[in-house]
């Protein structure tokens, strides 16, 4: 299937030696750790650290989906789109992107800045850590990309182009399919516990539903409003906060192969539903202080996206037209779609294929009541989002079907 050559442990070394501006980076006769450490669905991923504690990360895409195998080809030209992404991300929050170094399009291999001494946020939630700021970061750099890789602040030639080069058909119809289509149509690759399996069948049975993730899906595939990271969720950032202290000192989002220009909204669901997800499983565990912590999160997110992009709204090219009335009328129509989108990230979940280890990882009696509370958020977010879509609201709901669904 593949015409080109994987990167292994054994090989690492040879690769950065042959290529002399990342062997100016990290010596490659002198290495003294090469870890394989990719525990996604689709890249390898090597960490290496030379003799002087110089690190780098080298990441490559495979031919096909990793969980799966040969069987589910995919185009490993997503590290282009990767790639372009972050560069583009990292020229307008150079401080929540890691640098890339270089990237080999032959081998589709991207060299970038060495993470090791951060943890990946949804490890972190798991194990109780509190990353203090990271949503609060996540919520500056959507806003940063929703105004800086938009028609606000791009020429009309340059977001053209910008869009055109950003076109991600392959991973664009994994989402639609995974996230929009199979939990609420069903598919052979949805999976759940059979006790939460009337849950399902409510869920599936529910018109209201189906006819709002329709929305979502098209609104996902017309909507070409800003450059998104397409995946932003708890396990696509990295955090650090200095021994004995909850306050991050560095917030990084990495992982942006599914990056292609589509709705602000989507980004800002995938963080919410995630924190509902984090919040889900602190209710499992009768850890009731940390869940509510948890989802405080959502509007820490929400306010810090409204702050960064109101923030850089005096600079839009077009006042005339793009007045305050407008730029209300914006925020309004992303906090109702940042529901729906969050609805839709969250069934998927529960239902579709490629899980979160918040949940999944939960004994299989209390597992039971977490899907099922955070199946009826979901619900409930399709509902109301019309009504209030405030992040405060949002809160509430979620609270209120997570504690009614739990059990022991």
């Amino acid at each position: 299937m593949a015409d080109y050559e994987f990167l292994t442990e054994q090989t690492v070394a040879d690769y950065i030696r042959s290529h002399p501006d990342l062997a100016a980076r990290i010596d490659p006769d002198q290495l003294v750790g090469i870890r394989e450490v990719g525990d996604g669905n689709l890249n390898l991923v090597f960490l290496t650290t030379d003799a002087s504690g110089r690190g780098m990360c080298l990441k490559q895409a495979l031919p096909y989906v990793r969980m799966v195998g040969e069987g589910w080809p995919m185009t490993p030209d997503r590290a282009r789109h990767e790639v372009d992404s972050l560069r583009a991300h990292h020229a307008l929050t150079p401080e929540l992107l890691p640098e890339v170094f270089a990237y080999d399009p032959d081998r589709f291999i991207i060299a970038m800045e060495d993470l090791s001494d951060h943890v990946v946020w949804r490890a972190d939630l798991i194990n109780g850590g509190r990353s203090d700021g990271a949503a609060a970061a996540m919520g500056r750099y959507v806003g940063s990309v929703a105004f800086g890789t938009s028609a606000f602040a791009m020429e009309r030639e340059e977001l053209a182009a910008a869009v055109g080069a950003a076109l991600n058909p392959q991973l664009c119809t994994i989402t639609e399919d995974l996230v929009f289509t199979e939990p609420v149509a069903g598919s052979d690759r949805n999976a759940w516990l059979e006790a939460n399996g009337p849950d399902v069948a409510a869920f599936q049975a529910d018109a209201a539903m189906k006819q709002a993730m329709g929305e979502a899906k098209w609104a996902f595939m017309t909507k070409a409003e800003a450059l998104l990271h397409g995946d932003l969720h708890t396990g696509s950032v990295m955090v650090r906060r200095p021994d004995g202290t909850t306050v991050c000192d560095s917030v990084k989002a990495f992982d942006s192969e599914f990056a292609f220009y589509g709705p602000v909204a989507f980004d800002l669901g995938a963080l919410f539903a995630n924190y509902v997800i984090a919040a889900a499983r602190a209710y499992a565990l009768g850890e009731d202080d940390r869940a509510r912590w948890c989802l405080a999160l959502v509007p820490q997110t929400w306010d810090a996206f409204e702050a960064e992009f109101r923030r850089r709204w005096p600079s839009r090219r077009d006042p005339r037209v793009w007045d305050d009335d407008f730029l209300a009328g914006l925020l309004a129509t992303w906090r109702s779609e940042a529901w729906l989108f969050a609805a839709a990230k969250m069934s998927r979940r529960i239902i579709g294929a490629a899980k979160t280890r918040d949940i999944e990882s939960l004994p299989p009696n209390l597992r039971e009541g977490a899907a099922r509370g955070v199946l009826r958020v979901a619900r409930t977010l399709v509902l109301e989002r019309h009504a209030d879509s405030a992040p405060a609201r949002l809160v509430e709901l979620a609270e209120a079907a997570l504690v009614g669904a739990r059990t022991s």
